[in-house]
């Protein structure tokens, strides 16, 4: 089992992994274009052209678009993220074809109707809304914004209700021709299929599609600060966040580990003595989070706030002990569900088609499974221990609050 890549003439990368054990074929179109690519007037721009291009195309109207994916049994759907968007179906493998001119149609003739853009606009509006209204989801938006500032990395994938409206079928269309052009394109496929019959589908439906440039989003930098939302809540919803590491980093795998072991589970340091010693939050674990420049180490917690004096001094104390290094059991546990979440990826042919597409973006290539695994088996316990210490001695981490309570001053 082992991915092939070729690259047309227009500099559109292709890759693919052959699965003969099923009858299906996972597929996306990755557009390394993100809300990060957008100039602050045209923010949430890329989410909003992700819908518009479900919205009808040249030949195909918005309901033939799902319809005839939906008729061989197969779906299709999209999401947008800060560096990048996606469209993938899923369908059998004899319907590989029909999903790939369905794919190469919408990002290559979609006619964002005025009619269609005035109604999306009140649809994005409505999840816009939806978003503000889910405490433990803006908190992540709020959280982003403090780590980033005011730079494109800070600003919400949904963009600002003010900017959504202000959208006109000439700014879509045009960000449309600027990004969504061959050097930015990586098509994935995972399933039964075949390298070479891929390529040529490929290449009869996006071999024409105009070479344009490389997306180039400025350098982003971990700046720090704090949003506090005051709500009348039941919980308070608590993030922090500290300097983390870019895909590129020597320490990213040390910091998945060192992650692993705080909040990564059930058995972490934070939900056994947060959650189950003391009670003090039903939701509570640590995440990283990466960009080709950049990146942040973050936790979460909801608590009652009563229980936030007590809840920041446990996560500062287990972040403090963990600092000393961590201990052989956990740490034997952390390399192992690493380890195994890598090659359960592999199972799942959207998993995998989602790995490889990702991979191709951010390195150009696509990482064998072995070299994976010998990267998390690479990281030993002085290195946690050093990632943790660095963590710990940084002297303001970000943060953001939602909920009641007075929060003036950085918990952390």
């Amino acid at each position: 089992m082992s991915a092939e890549i070729t690259r047309l003439a227009n500099g559109l990368r292709i890759v693919s992994e052959s699965r003969r054990s099923v009858e299906t074929v996972s597929v996306g179109v990755w557009v390394d274009t993100g809300s990060r690519h957008e100039p602050l007037a045209l923010n949430g721009a890329t989410h909003f052209l992700e819908h518009m291009l479900f919205k009808g195309t040249k030949k195909r109207s918005s309901k033939d678009i799902v319809l005839e994916i939906e008729a061989v049994g197969g779906h299709m759907n999209a999401y947008t993220t800060r560096d990048n968007t996606t469209y993938y179906a899923r369908v059998l493998k004899e319907d590989l074809g029909l999903a790939l001119d369905v794919l190469a149609d919408i990002i290559q003739n979609s006619v964002c109707a005025d009619a269609e853009i005035v109604r999306e606009k009140e649809v994005v509006l409505q999840e816009i809304g939806q978003a503000l209204d889910t405490p433990d989801d803006i908190i992540f938006d709020h959280l982003q914004a403090a780590v980033y500032g005011d730079q494109a990395l800070g600003r919400t994938i949904l963009g600002e209700p003010a900017t959504v409206k202000s959208f006109t079928q000439a700014d879509l269309l045009g960000y449309l021709r600027k990004n969504y052009v061959a050097a930015n394109i990586v098509v994935s496929a995972v399933g039964n299929l075949d390298h070479k019959d891929l390529v040529k589908l490929v290449e009869d439906k996006l071999g024409g599609l105009e070479k344009g440039t490389p997306s180039n989003a400025d350098k982003a930098r971990y700046v720090g600060g704090q949003k506090i939302e005051k709500r009348d809540l039941e919980q308070v919803h608590l993030t922090a966040a500290w300097p983390g590491s870019s895909f590129h980093d020597e320490a990213y795998y040390a910091l998945q580990v060192y992650s692993t072991i705080l909040g990564g589970g059930m058995s972490s340091r934070l939900f056994q003595e947060v959650r189950e010693h003391r009670g003090l939050a039903y939701s509570v674990y640590s995440f990283t989070s990466s960009h080709a420049e950049t990146g942040m180490f973050g936790l979460y917690a909801g608590t009652g706030p009563e229980m936030m004096n007590e809840l920041v001094p446990v996560i500062k104390g287990e972040m403090q002990k963990l600092a000393e290094g961590p201990e052989a059991m956990e740490y034997k546990v952390a390399i192992a569900q690493l380890k195994a979440s890598l090659m359960m990826a592999l199972e799942a042919t959207t998993s995998r088609m989602e790995q490889l597409g990702r991979q191709l973006l951010v390195f150009d290539r696509v990482i064998p499974v072995e070299e994976m695994v010998a990267n998390v088996e690479a990281v030993d316990p002085d290195h946690v221990k050093r990632v943790a210490t660095s963590i710990c001695e940084t002297s303001f981490p970000s943060m953001a609050i939602v909920g009641p309570g007075n929060f003036e001053k950085n918990l952390f």
